[in-house]
């Protein structure tokens, strides 16, 4: 990932700065990480999962560790991230005993959480170093707990706009679905559903109402790879 220092120099002026980067889709981060998490909700429904234990990775000021509670109805959301300042912010505006931010030091893996979120992440990750935290990540979840990894989509001329426009995705490397999904293979889970998300900017929303029926075709904005831990418990 980035230098920890760089993170937390951004740590203060990370909402400004990418929502100057999305100015072009007409919204604002709100709308992506709520509709992100909204997703993953239905997701989740439709696979009769009520997962109670979460884990946020890569979690930064913790805004959506909060969605992640409100939106799935889980109990306990363990936010992590590399960035002290981004951790401090995210403690004093969201910290309770349900939602608890560390480290990646501070936290050890126990395999018990029911499912773990990332968005945004892995792009800032040196390729080799991605395997392992995807093992990392293998480790915290329980036999069956299910990983939602979400990315943006290089194959999307607005994302490698609004990525070329952000201080700091500027040096970032995407992965593509099919490099995602095999780096997860490989890290043990087995592939659940991939889906395209936010295909039209708001000057375009009256036609929103197609999104649903292009969730297979590879041009959204972001993806979703959902997978599961291998193991007795089962889908």
């Amino acid at each position: 990932m980035k230098a920890i220092s760089e993170f937390d120099e951004f740590a203060d002026s990370y909402e400004a700065d990418l929502n100057q980067a999305l100015a072009l889709s007409g919204e604002d981060k709100d709308f992506f990480a709520r509709g992100r998490v909204h997703f993953l909700a239905d997701c989740l429904h439709a696979l009769h999962q009520k997962p109670q234990r979460a884990m946020d990775y890569g979690c930064g000021i913790g805004g959506t560790a909060l969605l992640l509670q409100e939106l799935l109805g889980t109990k306990v959301v363990i936010g992590l991230d590399v960035s002290d300042r981004s951790l401090e912010r995210a403690r004093n505006e969201f910290g309770t005993s349900e939602l608890r931010f560390y480290t990646f030091t501070q936290y050890e893996p126990t395999a018990d959480l029911d499912i773990a979120y990332c968005n945004g992440v892995f792009h800032h990750i040196p390729v080799e170093g991605r395997s392992a935290a995807v093992r990392y990540i293998h480790r915290s979840l329980r036999p069956g707990g299910l990983f939602a990894f979400w990315e943006n989509n290089p194959w999307n001329p607005g994302t490698r706009h609004v990525m070329a426009k952000c201080v700091f995705d500027r040096t970032a490397r995407t992965l593509s679905p099919p490099e995602a999904r095999g780096l997860l293979r490989n890290a043990g889970f087995e592939i659940v559903r991939t889906d395209f998300l936010f295909y039209f900017p708001r000057a375009l929303k009256i036609l929103r109402f197609l999104e649903p029926g292009l969730r297979r075709v590879p041009l959204g904005a972001q993806y979703q790879v959902l997978c599961m831990k291998a193991g007795s418990s089962r889908l």
